[in-house]
């Protein structure tokens, strides 16, 4: 019975309540404000940040956590709205590349602004410049431990 009082199932349990409600909030903020579910929002911008504003599928899969099947539909999706086209993989004929379009820029972009007033306002608004380095310090360091394909689909270089 001691077991139940464990502080590492607070720990984990606080993670999982804060993260489930952050994302219930900054989605539905997101859609109200600028149109863009977040999923569509997070693959997005992880496209615009990446070197040529691409990334192989797998990597992006890794990145985001979704299924090979469910990155796959949400492609599909972005691809119906213009946001996205699929380049093929020089490297691996199997594999291809999403690919931001202008206008996938274009919404992304839009979309900052009120994206970063919700993060502040349920994230980094309550913490202290210092807190904020240190939990993204903390957070990163978990990540590659329990996803370590994540770190490693992480494009080097300078941003284009």
């Amino acid at each position: 019975m001691e077991a139940l009082t464990d502080a590492r199932l607070t720990l984990v349990g606080l993670l999982f309540e804060s993260t489930t409600a952050l994302r219930a909030h900054l989605d539905r903020q997101l859609e109200r404000d600028a149109d863009l579910p977040l999923q569509w929002f997070e693959l997005l911008l992880r496209l615009a940040r990446s070197p040529g504003r691409r990334l192989r599928m797998s990597d992006l899969a890794a990145q985001t956590g979704l299924t090979p099947s469910g990155l796959t539909r949400a492609v599909d999706r972005l691809e119906t709205a213009g946001l996205v086209e699929r380049a093929p993989c020089a490297s691996d004929k199997r594999g291809s590349y999403a690919a931001l379009t202008a206008q996938g820029l274009d919404r992304v972009v839009a979309a900052l602004g009120p994206h970063l007033t919700h993060v502040e306002a349920h994230l980094t608004g309550v913490l202290t410049d210092d807190e904020q380095a240190h939990l993204t310090s903390l957070l990163r360091k978990v990540r590659d431990h329990v996803n370590p394909a994540a770190a490693a689909a992480i494009p080097v270089g300078p941003v284009g």
